[in-house]
């Protein structure tokens, strides 16, 4: 195989994650990047973390869901975790005030 063979599969591939990941947000909503927060308070990121964990988990079990791509899933998750710490660099936290009268401060959230 040449390289320009391996060059234009590593295109293919990166092209591939791209759609599916564009797909999934046009159909989801920005729910990875920014969640409802229903049960978990965990940041983005954090939450990312857990679904490479559960991804991970089910690969080196070999119990993968019929019918996903759980490489594929994985590899999103990991282009949506630079995407969130980056987006997360960008901005930083809002502040939030906390105690009352004189001992009331600001934290970053």
């Amino acid at each position: 195989m040449n390289p320009s063979d391996v060059q234009a599969s590593i295109a293919q591939v990166c092209d591939d994650v791209k759609r599916v990941l564009i797909e999934k947000n046009l159909t989801y909503g920005n729910s990875a990047l920014d969640p409802l927060r229903i049960f978990s308070r965990a940041d983005p990121v954090e939450q990312l973390n857990i679904r490479i964990d559960d991804k991970l988990s089910r690969i080196a079990r070999g119990r993968e869901f019929a019918g996903d791509d759980t490489e594929l899933d994985l590899i999103g998750y990991l282009v949506l975790r630079r995407v969130a710490r980056a987006l997360a660099e960008e901005s930083p936290r809002p502040l939030v005030r906390i105690g009352q009268g004189d001992s009331q401060r600001d934290i970053r959230t």
